[in-house]
């Protein structure tokens, strides 16, 4: 299957250049697009240059920032347009190991979407401070409870999906901006009836720059996975009284 990896950037000069060399390493066989939110550290330019050197890298420029899953919805767009067989989301920070990345495009042979997990067995995270840990499990423990999601990473962002599950969607009405995006994403695939794996990985703490996570996208997701509970919890109801 073609498999196209998405990394989107702003402010990544630093670590992109080894994750894109680890990644093209290691998995040869995939493409990858570059969505870049207009960095003003010159990520964009330095990956023009790479693109100009390997035709199997490409770049999409937006004039915009407005976020993780904008940059996401994006790169769906064009490797959808191009008919890829597999869409993968990774970071370019060097949280995910793309020596890790073949573990999932195995898995997509028998799934529609998976998730690389920090919490599976096999699976871990390296150099985390003891905040983001619990921040983490709360993240995916609520949405595990509220939208009755059997999965132990929800907010995992290395993932692997079948570019039918992503054209199966209204990519239109998802609203998502922050890490909430993530959540947003696996509630819409189990809501299309589709297969949803998790298969281990290692997480290590960002090599380079700042994390992006704020209070205003901890609120976002806080809002938006109470909004989709409550809302499926009435969809329920009311199948049940026009029964």
């Amino acid at each position: 299957m073609r498999a196209l990896t998405i990394i989107p950037t702003y402010n990544e000069a630093e670590s992109l250049p080894g994750t894109l060399q680890r990644l093209r390493a290691a998995v040869p066989e995939s493409d990858v697009l570059v969505v870049d939110d207009n960095s003003p550290d010159g990520t964009g330019v330095w990956a023009d240059a790479q693109a100009a050197k390997d035709d199997q890298v490409f770049v999409l420029h937006r004039q915009i920032k407005d976020g993780l899953g904008g940059a996401y919805i994006a790169g769906f767009r064009w490797g959808l347009q191009r008919e890829y067989d597999v869409l993968v989301e990774m970071d370019a920070d060097g949280s995910h190991q793309p020596e890790q990345l073949p573990r999932l495009l195995q898995a997509v042979d028998e799934a529609d979407l998976v998730i690389g997990s920090r919490r599976v067995p096999g699976g871990k995270m390296v150099n985390w401070p003891w905040h983001r840990k619990l921040l983490s499990i709360g993240g995916s423990l609520y949405p595990q409870i509220l939208l009755g999601l059997r999965l132990t990473d929800i907010t995992a962002g290395f993932r692997a999906y079948r570019a039918t599950t992503i054209a199966d969607m209204d990519l239109d009405a998802v609203q998502s901006k922050g890490y909430g995006f993530q959540v947003d994403m696996s509630f819409r695939t189990a809501r299309l009836g589709k297969r949803i794996v998790e298969v281990p990985i290692t997480f290590m703490e960002r090599e380079h720059g700042e994390s992006k996570m704020s209070g205003n996208i901890v609120t976002e997701a806080f809002t938006n996975v109470t909004k989709w509970g409550l809302a499926a919890r009435l969809e329920k109801l009311q199948e049940r009284i026009g029964r």
